[in-house]
């Protein structure tokens, strides 16, 4: 029995030779293993190298920059995303002519691009204006925005409306011309740097 015992591990390995061919040295075994040891921990150390690409926490300047209160928009409502940029800010400090003359369609055209949230209307009766709509949380935020936007005009031509319940309405037309010119478009862009994050109503988006 024992006899057989002993032989029984050469038998098998006789099999496997057989049918696999011979096995490799043991050195050549210590080397797979630690190719296929390297190459299991390379991988892990890749993974930590380019970390998650999902959803990452915003950093602290951004949380203080208030960056998501500029860019939720509301989907039911005429909107404007107002975010001067360098060229309105520039446009905003020019002086306002004493004599101004009057701006074509396709003037008007171009120097809506100098401002931001505004929109061309040309009516045969009105001539063409400026308008802009800024939808705020209630009535006093829009009694407040009123006054902030007529500080800023600071006794140049604009219609600055306040309509019930929530809503603001400025539309700016040089009376003397009965249209638009170059004054106007200064006057839009004065506006625009006018703060109104504080009084339009914060919307929740939820994935």
């Amino acid at each position: 029995m024992a006899l057989l015992a002993n032989h029984a591990p050469a038998a098998a390995e006789a099999a496997a030779a057989a049918c696999f061919g011979p096995p490799p040295p043991p050195n050549q075994l210590a080397v797979c293993g630690w190719r296929r040891r390297r190459a299991q921990k390379g991988v892990v150390a890749m993974a930590d190298l380019l970390g998650d690409f999902g959803a990452r926490d915003p950093f602290p300047e951004e949380i203080e920059s208030n960056f998501g209160e500029k860019v939720l928009g509301n989907v039911d409502t005429l909107h404007r995303i107002l975010i001067p940029t360098l060229s309105v800010l520039s446009f905003a400090r020019l002086p306002l002519d004493p004599n101004p003359a009057l701006v074509d369609a396709a003037d008007a055209r171009l120097l809506l691009h100098k401002v931001v949230g505004w929109r061309l209307l040309d009516n045969a009766d009105q001539g063409m204006r400026l308008q802009c709509i800024w939808k705020v949380r209630d009535e006093a935020c829009g009694r407040e925005l009123v006054a902030r936007i007529n500080a800023v005009v600071d006794g140049a031509p604009a219609t600055v409306l306040l309509e019930a319940p929530n809503q603001v309405k400025a539309e700016l037309q040089t009376p003397s011309a009965g249209s638009l010119t170059v004054n106007d478009f200064i006057v839009a862009a004065r506006i625009d740097q006018v703060k109104t994050l504080d009084l339009i109503p914060k919307k929740r988006v939820w994935a």
